[in-house]
């Protein structure tokens, strides 16, 4: 039950080693913002280093110019343009109030963000000889995110999460939606009541698809004997494995499940590191 994360933490490459050192050297859980930049070189990282490339770069000037479009965005005003933004009046209705019917139309018109050129989550558990497992999530974050955002990655139990005596689990996608429902909690909790990791982690995307039947995202999960299995909605999902028995890494599809493994990664929920 240790663990450590960061999150809206700039000008530090290696965010989950800054992760890991808030779990070994501090009682705190979570770091943010500039104070978890200063933390992470205080402790040895390097930096203040800047992140652009060219690459990143030329995609924020061309969306620059598309009028920051498409972004985060929703019920604001003006309309297809970089802002800066004022809440609708919605029929001269107070602020924070909204009807059943506005919610729900809200929830079934989200469209997902989420896509294989501007993800890059990368989730990863692995299993020690003794049974010790360990598991880690590590982001840049949503592309063209609302400035301030913090996604499932650096939240434990939504983008990974681990307990020795039952499993592991690691989880990409759609972050603002899936950390509503932290899907591994649930995934290893599952497994702790008897669940086999291919119903645990089907069932942990399916209760978010009932809910949001448009969102993207996936699962992997493991329990302590080695079985694995992932599951995914609204893509097509692989994962990889591989153990001491191995030469390489062996390359899966959603659903696949074998007998044993001592490693796992899971690549297309911010940073987190768990032990």
């Amino acid at each position: 039950m240790e663990v450590g994360a960061v999150a809206a933490m700039r000008y530090i490459k290696d965010g989950i080693k800054a992760a890991r050192l808030v779990m070994q050297y501090t009682e705190h859980t979570l770091l943010v913002g500039e104070q978890a930049s200063a933390f992470a070189i205080s402790m040895g990282l390097p930096g203040p280093t800047n992140l652009s490339s060219s690459e990143s770069m030329e995609k924020w000037t061309k969306w620059k110019e598309n009028h920051c479009q498409p972004n985060f965005w929703k019920d604001v005003v003006p309309v297809d343009s970089c802002g800066p933004y004022h809440a609708k009046d919605f029929l001269g209705s107070s602020h924070g109030t909204c009807s059943k019917t506005t919610l729900m139309e809200n929830i079934k018109s989200r469209s997902s963000h989420v896509g294989r050129h501007n993800h890059d989550t990368i989730s990863m558990a692995v299993f020690d000889k003794m049974g010790n497992i360990a598991v880690g999530t590590s982001t840049n974050g949503a592309t063209f995110k609302i400035p301030g955002r913090v996604g499932d990655g650096p939240i434990a139990g939504s983008s990974a999460y681990a307990d020795d005596e039952v499993g592991a689990c690691g989880a990409t996608g759609d972050g603002d939606i899936m950390m509503r429902f932290l899907p591994c909690y649930q995934v290893v909790e599952s497994m702790r009541l008897g669940m086999e990791p291919n119903l645990a982690a089907k069932d942990a995307i399916s209760r978010i698809a009932r809910k949001f039947p448009d969102f993207v995202g996936a699962v992997f999960a493991i329990n302590k004997k080695g079985v694995h299995a992932g599951a995914c909605h609204g893509w097509t999902f692989q994962y990889s494995v591989r153990s001491p028995e191995m030469d390489n890494v062996k390359v899966l599809h959603r659903g696949a499940l074998t007998k044993r493994l001592t490693s796992l990664k899971c690549s297309s929920p911010h940073s987190f590191c768990r032990e």
